[in-house]
């Protein structure tokens, strides 16, 4: 294996320099353009200024027979700078005012290298060697004489410099204030951002896998104002979070429910086990007593019995077992969305049977059903809606004396089906009316089969139901207590629907 290291991960800006980077560089683009379009501006105008002075000086010019560059400047006050070439009766001399009242003569070098360059037509602009740059204009006579004046540029070319020198200066100032500035503003408009992340890292390092987590770190309120756009991150995280805990507190309490589920599952299959097992074991013993060489006709008679009640109890365990397995299974299966065989169902029908079941099963009560003429239709399982109606009217039954009065109501509110079963009984302790619908949940905590039961009876009505898109739901005070279900009704007239049987 290769220990070559791999390529670096080149280190990206953060945000705020990125942010500081383009704005100062953005506005020092725009500076730059305005001082050179200014610059450029104020020279146009100085060059402009310069060859009207020019044009004044030249227009100002005498010139006489046998007069030389020299002559000429020397009357009068010249602007310092100024240069005069003349060529007149086929001499040309040149001279240029070097200090203030002096006249330099130039040589000929200078001279042949000045005329070359000029336009005739007006102004242009020539280098003289030794004086730097001039603007120079000709003036010719009628005589074929000419004169060629200049003025220096370099007053103008020092002012342009100076004048762009400051705007550097002070613009170069300002783009670090600016940059402060930016600086110190990003810096706290980005506080929340940071506040995000630092919120989100300390939850990251907590362990969320497994036990009773709790994430209480949120971003404070004063950096999750939505009222702005990073105020709103720090918000979602705090709203993300939120439903996180809860989703993390759903879960620990799907797990306990799991887990108390299993151990109520055990329970209830370790009962049925032990007693098929203590069973077996006593009608062993039994014919093994009933079996041996000398046993009595007594004894014999006596194995048989007990081997007899002893098959009978292992029967009777091992159907409570089978009941209770076939309880978890059809829970399994309609948490899968299965075992459900749809059809048009009436459901008057299914609870006056049902009813007349429970008359059967509890003569002490006294059993009502209000139900209207037209058959209520809705789309399910017959069978599993029989088995709702059949347990709310067993689970009334077991949990309420002999006398309680037990009315089952069918009617069409909307668009959808209920079905009432309601009792005058005592009421469901309010220790238990919230965990009613969970599986081996017991108003009676006895174990019995007559009483207590196993606990999945309502558990498997409100799966039921869930399965047929509709609710299960109670209220319960003392001396009345109701269980409703509510099941989207279909569409179909009594006519056109056919009940399932």
């Amino acid at each position: 294996m290769s220990d070559a290291p791999g390529p670096r991960r080149r280190r990206r800006w953060t945000l705020q320099t990125r942010l500081i980077v383009t704005v100062v560089s953005l506005v020092a683009l725009i500076v730059l353009a305005v001082g050179l379009a200014t610059g450029a501006i104020l020279r146009t105008i100085m060059v402009d200024n310069l060859d009207a002075q020019v044009t004044s000086a030249a227009a100002g010019i005498r010139i006489t027979p046998g007069s030389t560059a020299e002559e000429v400047l020397s009357v009068g006050r010249q602007q310092l700078g100024t240069l005069l070439v003349l060529n007149v009766s086929g001499e040309t001399t040149g001279a240029v005012v070097s200090e203030s009242d002096v006249v330099a003569t130039l040589t000929e070098s200078q001279i042949e290298q000045i005329v070359p360059d000029v336009d005739p037509a007006g102004l242009g602009s020539v280098t003289v060697p030794g004086y730097g740059e001039y603007r120079i204009r000709m003036e010719t006579t009628p005589s074929g004489y000419f004169a060629l004046l200049g003025l220096p540029t370099s007053e103008l070319t020092s002012t342009v410099t100076q004048i762009l020198t400051t705007v550097a200066l002070v613009t170069s100032g300002g783009l670090l204030l600016l940059a402060a500035v930016i600086a110190l503003v990003i810096r706290r408009s980005l506080k929340p951002l940071r506040s995000v992340a630092d919120t989100a890292a300390r939850v990251a390092a907590q362990p969320l896998d497994s036990g009773d987590v709790t994430i209480t770190e949120r971003v404070s309120a004063s950096e999750a104002d939505d009222s702005d756009e990073i105020g709103r991150v720090g918000a979602a995280l705090n709203t993300l979070l939120d439903h996180v805990d809860t989703s993390l507190a759903a879960r620990q309490r799907n797990e306990e429910r799991m887990r108390s589920f299993v151990a109520d599952a055990s329970h209830e299959l370790r009962t049925p086990l032990a007693a098929i097992r203590g069973y077996s074991e006593l009608s062993l013993r039994a014919l093994s007593l009933g079996n041996g060489p000398h046993a009595t006709k007594a004894q014999i008679e006596e194995s048989s019995q007990h081997s007899q009640h002893a098959l009978e109890r292992i029967q009777a365990a091992s159907l409570r077992m089978t009941t209770l397995v076939e309880d978890l299974l059809l829970l399994a299966r309609l948490d899968e969305g299965k075992e459900l065989v749809y059809g048009a169902v009436d459901l008057t029908r299914v609870a006056v049977d049902s009813v007349a079941d429970a008359q059967a099963a509890g003569p002490g009560h006294e059993w009502i059903i209000e139900a209207g003429e037209e058959p209520v239709i809705v789309a399910g399982d017959a069978v599993r809606l029989h088995q709702v109606v059949a347990n709310l009217l067993a689970n009334a039954r077991v949990h309420t004396p002999d006398g309680t009065r037990v009315t089952t109501t069918v009617r069409v509110e909307g668009n959808e089906a209920v079905l009432r079963v309601a009792d005058d009984g005592p009421g469901i302790d309010p220790g238990v009316a919230d965990e009613l619908f969970e599986r081996f949940a017991r108003a009676d905590t006895s174990r019995t089969r007559q009483t207590g039961g196993t606990g999945l009876g309502l558990s498997i009505a409100k799966a039921i139901a869930t399965a047929h898109h509709g609710t299960l739901s109670v209220s319960s005070v003392p001396g009345a207590t109701a269980f409703e279900v509510r099941l989207p009704a279909r569409p179909e007239t009594p006519a056109s629907a056919a009940p399932a049987p």
